[in-house]
C-alpha cells in the first residue's frame, strides 16, 4: 500500500505557520507518510528540519529556486501531534508520596527583546544590558534558556558587546535561542555567533513551559 503525502504551500507565511501546519499534517497521516512543505526562506526550513528531527521523522530539503525550497518530513509510524503535545501542556497531580512541585529545580528563562535595558538613554541601556548579560554568568543558579527576540536579536550577533558572555552562558548549558525572523527582518542573519535560531513556536513553548520569566 503506496504512502500518503500531503502537500502544504507555505511560501509567504511568516513563523511558526510553516511549522504548525506541517505539525497538522503529520497528525493528519494518521500513519506512516511524508509532509511536503513548500518555504520561501532558510530559516523556515531550519525550523522545519529541527521540528522534524525533534519528532523523530526523517527529514530532506531541497533547494527548488532561488527562493524556494521544499522540506519533505517523512514518518513511519502514526503521529498524535496535537492531542499529544495538549496534554502535555496540562498540569500532572503528582501522585501520593511523591515529590511536590516545590521541591523540583526552577525553569528561569530570561527574555531579552532589545538592546537596551530600561527606558531613557540608549547609550546608558546598552551599558547596563552588557552587565545584566555578564551578571547572569555569575549567578548560581543559571537560566535554563535565554530567549533573544525583536532588537534583542542582535546580541547574539558579530559585534556584539554580549557575544562573549552569552557564549560562556551556551558553554555552561544554557540553551540560547534568537528568533529567526528578527533576524531575517534585520538582515543579521548570516552574522549570528551563538546559540540557535529558533521560532516564534518554540519561542512560546519555552515561555509558557517556565516557571519564571525574567524581561530585564
Amino acid at each position: 500500500m503506496a504512502e500518503t503525502t500531503l502537500t502544504i504551500d507555505a511560501r509567504g507565511e511568516a513563523c511558526p505557520i510553516p511549522v504548525v501546519r506541517t505539525l497538522k499534517a503529520l497528525a493528519a497521516l494518521a500513519g506512516p507518510g511524508s509532509v511536503e512543505t513548500l518555504v520561501d526562506n532558510e530559516i523556515a526550513v531550519q525550523n522545519l528540519t529541527r521540528m522534524g528531527e525533534g519528532k523523530g521523522c526523517t527529514v530532506a530539503s531541497e533547494r527548488l529556486g532561488e527562493k524556494e525550497w521544499r522540506v519533505t518530513v517523512s514518518t513511519s509510524v502514526a503521529l498524535g501531534v496535537s492531542d499529544a503535545e495538549a496534554e502535555s501542556a496540562t498540569c500532572e497531580v503528582p501522585a501520593p508520596g511523591a515529590p511536590s512541585a516545590a521541591a523540583s529545580p526552577r525553569r528561569v528563562v530570561v527574555a531579552i527583546t532589545s538592546e537596551c535595558m530600561g527606558t531613557g538613554d540608549d547609550v546608558l541601556g546598552k551599558k547596563l544590558m552588557g552587565s545584566f548579560v555578564y551578571s547572569l554568568t555569575q549567578l548560581d543558579e543559571l537560566p535554563a534558556c535565554v530567549l533573544l527576540y525583536n532588537g534583542g536579536a542582535r546580541l547574539s550577533c558579530e559585534g556584539s558587546a554580549a557575544l562573549e558572555d552569552l557564549r560562556g552562558l551556551a558553554a555552561s548549558g544554557v540553551e540560547v535561542l534568537t528568533c529567526g525572523t528578527c533576524l531575517d527582518h534585520y538582515g543579521i542573519a548570516d552574522t549570528l555567533a551563538v546559540g540557535e535560531v529558533t521560532n516564534m513556536y518554540v519561542i512560546a513553548q519555552r515561555l509558557t513551559g517556565a516557571s519564571l520569566v525574567v524581561r530585564p
